[in-house]
C-alpha cells in the first residue's frame, strides 16, 4: 500500500502547496521565494524540485489542484437546487461565500495568478474551463424548463455571469476597506442576472 504518513509524497506535496497559498497570498507571487515556500511547508528547498519545475509550475498546479476541488464541490452544492434558477443562485451564493471560506487561495487565483505569464500566455486552464462548464450547464437546464429565453446563446452567458463575479470578487479582494460584502453582494448578483435571463413579455410590468 502507498504511504500516507506525514513524510510521504502526497502529503509533502500537498504542505508545499498550502505553503505557497500562504507565501503567495502574503508576498505575492513575484516577491516570493522557493526558499520561503520550502520553509513554511517543512522541506529542503530541493525537495520541491523533486514536485515542481519552477515557481511557475508551482503556481499553475496550485490553480489546477484547487480549482478541481472548488469544481467537484461546487458540483455537489448545485444538485441540491431544485431547477435551473435555484442552482444558480447556489452557485452565485457559493463563488462569493469563497471569498471568506477561502480567502488566501481565492487572492492568489485572482491576484497572483494573473502575474504569470507562462500562465497567461502557455497555458490552457482546463479546470477554468470545467467551472464555467457548471454555469452552462444551469443555463442549459433553464433553457429546457422554460424560465430561460430560448435564444440565450450560452457561451456568452455563462463569460458574463463568470466575468460580473469575477469583478466584484477582485474589487473585493483589493479594496484596503472591504467593498461588496460577499452575503449580501449574492443575493443581488442573482437577482441582476434571473431578472435579465428569465423569460419575461416586455413591458408586462408597466401594463
Amino acid at each position: 500500500m502507498p504511504r500516507r504518513g506525514p513524510n510521504s509524497g502526497a502529503d509533502k506535496r500537498n504542505r508545499i502547496l498550502r505553503a505557497a497559498i500562504k507565501i503567495f497570498s502574503q508576498k505575492g507571487f513575484f516577491n516570493s521565494k522557493v526558499s520561503e515556500i520550502a520553509r513554511a511547508s517543512g522541506v529542503a528547498d530541493g525537495t520541491i524540485y523533486l514536485y515542481f519545475k519552477n515557481k511557475d509550475d508551482l503556481l499553475i498546479s496550485l490553480f489546477e489542484e484547487k480549482m478541481g476541488e472548488v469544481v467537484a464541490d461546487v458540483r455537489r452544492r448545485v444538485e441540491a437546487g431544485a431547477g435551473a434558477l435555484a442552482k444558480l443562485r447556489i452557485f452565485i451564493d457559493n463563488h462569493m461565500d469563497l471569498l471568506e471560506r477561502e480567502a488566501g487561495l481565492v487572492e492568489v487565483l485572482l491576484v497572483e495568478l494573473r502575474q504569470s505569464n507562462k500562465f497567461l500566455k502557455d497555458y490552457t486552464p482546463v479546470k477554468f474551463f470545467e467551472y464555467l462548464e457548471v454555469i452552462s450547464d444551469i443555463l442549459e437546464e433553464g433553457k429546457r424548463e422554460g424560465v430561460l429565453r430560448a435564444d440565450l446563446n450560452v457561451r456568452v452567458a455563462r463569460r458574463a455571469i463568470f466575468g460580473a463575479l469575477d469583478e466584484l470578487c477582485l474589487t473585493y479582494v483589493l479594496s484596503r476597506k472591504p467593498m461588496y460584502q460577499p452575503s449580501i453582494t449574492s443575493g443581488e448578483v442573482y437577482r441582476i442576472l434571473a431578472e435579465g435571463l428569465c423569460v419575461q413579455k416586455i413591458g408586462a410590468r408597466e401594463g
